[in-house]
């Protein structure tokens, strides 16, 4: 067949249909019904690539998702493929006279079922519909044109079909579930949405029409585990057709498809968006267009980037110059065997000699989520000064929050507190915690926080029908937890059996040992909850996206800087004969004034009998002890102590613990945090894209930078003139001499 040379400077106007579908007319015709239309104009001398790399950037897609593809003239039943430039030239030569071309941009693993005028069901197979190519936002669904008749699981999602296997099972926490729910739609096919979701329950149900599937789970009443507790019923449509499993692609955000190509990175650091989009397909059935490959993929790079530079340079060197600069300190870091980063402990001097010289023996442990940043998890240990204000004494970043973890912990955390005191700990006991301790401080006592106990309570108050005596019930639950006597500790029980009996079951088998002063064998203090840590660093770490282990373990740092500073200075304002702290003088001073005069009795040198409305108590000054465990607890007399004072004319400051005193506190923020200089801060290179050698930043020289002259600027930034008339550069048609002369010759 001869073929007619069209000339460049000729442009065959094209209209790019897309996002409708074809609809076949009695007599075999097809039309095209729907989408959106864009146009462009090509020229005879344009590729067949360049033509598929416009379309795929005018739809911010991927060139190898869609075929292109037109109807002869005259001709509406049969689409011809273009393939290759030989196709593309042959179709320009036969629309030669058309005044316009309509090109179907269709997706090629799709075979959507449609419907002709008459209601006949179209053939797939010789007439495939247009794929909808929505532009992407900034946060661009995922591809969700599949195919309706069979849906073919990707060979990695096997078990993610038994991620959930039903009421019963048990995960850490909610986020750990709303994970497991997200890769078991994705495995059935099956896209839902949440009714509740939050930190203490989720529920969420089938998003078919219809479908009565619904899903419910929160934590359990120990709140030491998130369990499901109902599947309602099974779903009323197959999974595995594509009007159900419309939208099941949603469930991938953008940060969960990130953390999967990371790994993919970590295998071949080389891998293209485009093989990213065709091993999602295989691996997970999971449909990406090239901006989502590309996107997640640069996430990942990044975040694979900052990990790697930690790891082989930064993080060593902010450790070194921890230990340089704050001399006595502990910083330990621990990498895998492909340098990755691991965990990190950190520990100042300073706040290893606050808590030894002016803390009580007691440490909160608490795991910390880095809420935006997921990768890691945030561990501390914390006391308390003579305030009750927290007081950090270490803290570590890891991967994970485990038994092993936390071991790794405790044996850092003995090695840099090496105190002879006996110590008191108290934390949630989840995650390995409570062996990890028994296993590292052995013999020492371990107690629950009263605040996990206290929701458990309410979750308990709230199945049951006592919600009139409610309020009733939460006061005596607290006075329980603070009572000091095991009489006062059964009073607050039976109390609560006379409303229900099965509340006071659960309070007796909450184990009170942990948590109850009146049988807890440990020194607390007073101090029934940890949560006080949690929220302290809550507000000190950043919860921005990107917020590297770096940026935390320097923001902690500068906290503490602060915080030291200005409680130090707060303290050097107390009036100098000031003995005990101003929250213990006041509740000191309280104790005196509202003390009851009361019957002391001597029975030898240090020991008296206290007798107050009928009750006898025993006081021995010279162990510091009275028998209803007030003064021990404490760490200020209690009032029969303090009748014993009375009669005595002893000083009742002598009797008052040290860690209560101006001098102690003042001795617990005596050393500052030393700062650290950012000189010689070393940067590691992409490890993706370049080699992982070590490259010191150099300094900056003093006085402004020197930047570019303003006549450079305007000359590089200055737009070239054309001529539309003589094509030159330089000038423009009003001032052309050729046009100028034409013009001139033509009128002679």
């Amino acid at each position: 067949m001869s073929q007619v040379t069209v000339e460049p400077q000729d442009a065959l106007l094209v209209i790019c249909q897309y996002g409708g579908e074809f609809v076949a007319s009695s007599d075999g015709s097809l039309s095209y019904d729907g989408g959106e239309a864009h146009a462009i104009d090509i020229t005879q001398d344009v590729s067949f690539s360049d033509l598929k790399a416009e379309i795929a950037h005018m739809f911010e897609s991927d060139d190898r998702i869609f075929t292109v593809k037109y109807f002869l003239p005259n001709n509406k039943k049969t689409l011809i493929t273009i393939s290759n430039d030989r196709d593309l030239k042959r179709m320009m030569n036969f629309h030669k006279s058309s005044a316009t071309t309509d090109l179907y941009v269709m997706d090629k693993v799709e075979k959507r079922i449609t419907r002709s005028s008459t209601g006949a069901i179209a053939k797939t197979s010789s007439h495939p519909s247009t794929t909808t190519l929505a532009p992407v936002t900034s946060s661009p669904p995922l591809h969700e044109e599949e195919d309706e008749e069979e849906f073919t699981p990707g060979r990695m999602t096997g078990e993610w079909a038994n991620a959930i296997t039903g009421p019963g099972q048990e995960f850490q926490n909610s986020r750990d579930m709303r994970d497991s729910l997200r890769m078991y739609a994705i495995a059935k096919g099956f896209a839902y949405r949440f009714i509740k979701n939050d930190n203490s329950r989720v529920t969420a149900a089938c998003k078919a029409d219809g479908c009565p599937w619904r899903i419910h789970a929160s934590l359990s009443s120990a709140k030491k585990k998130f369990l499901i507790k109902k599947i309602t019923a099974a779903h009323t449509h197959s999974c595995r057709r594509g009007s159900a499993r419309k939208g099941t692609n949603r469930l991938a955000s953008q940060q969960w498809l990130s953390n999967l190509i990371k790994e993919k990175l970590r295998e071949s650091p080389h891998l293209k968006p485009r093989d990213i989009k065709e091993e999602f397909y295989k691996d997970f059935g999971i449909n990406l267009n090239y901006s989502q490959a590309w996107r997640g993929k640069e996430i990942a790079r990044r975040e694979l980037y900052n990990s790697h530079s930690e790891a082989c340079a930064i993080l060593p060197w902010l450790c070194k110059r921890i230990l340089e600069t704050n001399p006595g300190s502990f910083a330990t870091l621990v990498t895998k065997d492909d340098s990755r980063f691991q965990q990190v402990f950190v520990s100042f001097h300073a706040s290893l000699h606050g808590f030894e010289h002016g803390c009580r023996p007691l440490l909160f442990l608490n795991g910390l989520d880095l809420k935006m940043n997921k990768s890691y998890r945030f561990l501390s240990a914390t006391a308390v000064d003579g305030e009750n204000e927290i007081f950090p004494v270490a803290f570590a970043v890891v991967e994970d929050e485990s038994q092993e973890t936390w071991h790794w912990f405790l044996e850092l955390l003995k090695l840099a507190v090496s105190s002879s005191r006996a110590l008191t700990f108290v934390s949630e006991r989840r995650n390995g915690l409570d062996e990890a301790v028994d296993e590292v401080f052995e013999g020492s006592e371990h107690a629950l926080p009263f605040h996990r106990l206290m929701e458990s309570f309410k979750a308990e108050l709230d199945g049951l029908m006592v919600q009139d005596s409610r309020d009733t019930l939460i006061g005596d639950f607290e006075k329980a937890a603070g009572a000091y006597m095991v009489e006062e500790f059964d009073a607050c029980v039976e109390r609560i059996r006379s409303v229900s009996g099965d509340l006071a079951t659960w309070v007796g088998n909450s184990k009170p040992e942990l948590w109850s002063n009146a049988f807890f064998k440990g020194a607390r203090y007073d101090h029934l909850s940890s949560n006080a840590a949690t929220a302290l660093f809550e507000e000190w770490i950043p919860v921005k996206d990107q917020s590297s282990v770096v940026q935390i373990i320097d923001v902690v740092r500068c906290k503490m800087m602060e915080m030291i500073h200005l409680r130090r200075e707060s303290s050097n304002e107390w009036v100098e004969t000031m003995l005990l702290v101003p929250s213990a003088e006041r509740k000191l001073r309280s104790e005196m004034v509202g003390s009851r005069p009361m019957d002391v009795v001597c029975l030898a040198e240090n020991v008296f009998e206290v007798r107050d409305a009928g009750r006898v108590s025993a006081v021995n000054v010279e162990t510091w002890e009275c028998t209803c465990r007030r003064w021990r607890g404490t760490g200020l007399p209690c009032e029969h102590a303090i009748a014993v004072f009375d009669r005595t004319s002893a000083g009742i400051y002598d009797f008052c613990s040290e860690y209560l005193t101006a001098r102690c506190y003042r001795m617990a923020y005596m050393n500052s945090l030393n700062p650290i200089p950012d000189v010689g801060r070393p940067v590691c290179p992409d490890p993706v894209h370049g080699e992982s050698m070590l490259v010191l930043r150099a300094r900056r020289l003093p006085g402004r930078p020197r930047g570019k002259a303003v006549e450079e600027l305007t000359r590089t930034s200055r737009r070239k003139i054309k001529c539309s008339v003589c094509n030159e550069v330089g000038h423009n048609k009003a001032t052309c001499k050729t046009g100028t002369a034409t013009a001139t010759a033509n009128s002679d």
